[in-house]
């Protein structure tokens, strides 16, 4: 019986998207497919990887490649985990064809996730703000702190990506741990490259600018970072006194 909703939302499909909104009902088609995958954070990636026709379509960056190939082809196979998580996040995905435009119900698409992230422990918000218009170039060069902190000898070597399931059965350690910023600018969409006080500048993915904007008004001195290897070959960076994650890769 907890099955038959999954059956009734390509009708719903049919009967309340018009003709022009074929790539968010190839999304949403893709999203319905990953219901096969057991394990819930790679359901999650294949969730993000579906939205490609809509991302494509907008002429946004594509989705990471394994979150694609994950919704092109989902693996079947195992008991599945947090049934009733997934069928919360694909009805409120279903209902953001209420939106007019492509871009708006990408935004509603990937907050309609946002229940799953929580499960899993990804973020600390269940409704994040909705994003504001984004902020003109602003550069912040941080005042320095009361007390400095003993800057390490020398620049840290770049870290190494764990694998493609890295993170889902071990807790990786941070490459970076509560560490000031040094400075950080972020660009006319909010995507962010944030300077540490070692000499680290790590850049945020083109993939997460579209739903984690960084909207910081903060002296970059005081807001302190920690990062850490995860999945998909990914880092994922949180800042001091945010429930926000953010998808980044060092780039000096």
């Amino acid at each position: 019986m907890r099955h038959i909703w999954w059956l009734l939302v390509p009708a719903m499909l049919s009967l309340a998207a018009p003709a022009a909104a074929r790539p968010r009902d190839d999304a949403l088609s893709g999203a319905i497919r990953c219901g096969v995958i057991a394990d819930s954070r790679q359901w999650l990636d294949c969730y993000y990887g579906a939205a490609q026709p809509v991302r494509a379509a907008l002429g946004l960056g594509s989705a990471l490649p394994a979150q694609i190939a994950l919704a092109a082809s989902p693996p079947s196979g195992g008991p599945l985990h947090d049934e009733a998580v997934r069928n919360e996040v694909v009805g409120a995905a279903a209902a953001c064809m209420r939106e007019a435009g492509d871009r708006p119900w990408l935004d509603c698409y990937y907050t309609a996730a946002m229940p799953m992230r929580v499960q899993l422990g990804l973020s600390a918000s269940q409704t994040p703000a909705r994003p504001l218009p984004a902020p003109a170039p602003l550069l912040v060069t941080a005042q320095p702190p009361p007390a400095p902190a003993a800057k390490p000898a020398g620049l840290p070597p770049m870290p190494r990506r764990v694998g493609i399931l890295g993170g889902l059965f071990n807790d990786p350690k941070p490459v970076v741990r509560d560490m000031p910023m040094q400075s950080f600018v972020l660009d006319s969409k909010g995507a962010f490259t944030v300077t540490l006080i070692d000499g680290e500048i790590w850049e945020q993915s083109p993939e997460d600018e579209v739903y984690h904007r960084a909207r910081w008004r903060r002296e970059a001195s005081k807001m302190r970072v920690t990062i850490t290897p995860d999945t998909m070959h990914i880092f994922i960076m949180m800042v001091s006194g945010e429930g926000y994650i953010y998808k980044v890769h060092r780039i000096h």
